[in-house]
């Protein structure tokens, strides 16, 4: 990389910074190439060198999270041996990740940004965490199962090259992933405060009823 192209990814790296304090400090409303430009010293416009307009420095933001989500999933599953075992150190995982950077976590799984379509290449991102998850499926016997459900999981699966995964496998990923994200979108949104339980004690016991979908011999 040639000093140019450091000063490039320097200054593309310090928008990102102030982009995800603004995120962090008023949601993705609060997010402004011309607020980020003014703090550093810089028109708005001049930015657009780095980044086309705010969507593609949104994108960016997601498509960021998403690998880090996904890296952080991967680092806890690795050398962990039983299914269960690993869904209960990928989920907590994915909480302790949720909960340092509540912000971050909104912006992927919270309200849908108005006007915004993610490009095709965050859905690959995405789908890198939900990789990471469908690892936890235990070995499965039963047959692949008909019906329109099992024909959509088998074509999703396909489409996404998660192996050979059977629909009631799939059916399992993402029923997996809709309850550890239902918990979490509420505790990131201060919902399950208000409630009165603990958060901590509620998402283990979530845990422990997903696990017991497949036999736990670790």
């Amino acid at each position: 990389m040639d000093r140019r192209q450091a000063y490039r990814e320097q200054t593309r790296q310090e928008v990102k910074r102030i982009a995800l304090e603004q995120l962090a400090e008023h949601g993705v409303a609060g997010v402004s190439v011309n607020a980020i430009g003014k703090r550093m010293g810089v028109t708005g416009p001049a930015l657009y060198r780095y980044f086309a307009n705010r969507d593609a420095l949104l994108t960016e933001l997601i498509s960021d999270g998403y690998h880090d989500l996904a890296d952080t999933l991967e680092r806890a599953i690795t050398d962990v041996e039983t299914p269960a075992a690993r869904l209960r150190a990928g989920a907590h995982a994915m909480r302790a990740w949720a909960l340092a950077a509540p912000h971050r976590y909104l912006l992927l799984f919270g309200t849908p940004i108005p006007g915004y379509e993610a490009p095709e290449h965050t859905l690959a991102a995405a789908s890198r965490s939900m990789a990471a998850l469908l690892s936890a499926v235990g070995e499965d016997s039963a047959p692949p199962g008909r019906g329109k459900l099992a024909g959509q999981l088998r074509a999703w699966g396909e489409r996404m090259s998660y192996g050979d995964l059977t629909p009631r496998q799939l059916h399992w990923g993402l029923v997996a992933w809709s309850r550890l994200h239902g918990h979490l979108s509420l505790e990131t949104a201060g919902q399950l405060t208000l409630i009165g339980v603990d958060p901590g004690s509620l998402f283990d016991a979530e845990v422990t009823a997903l696990t017991g979908w497949w036999p736990d011999d670790s």
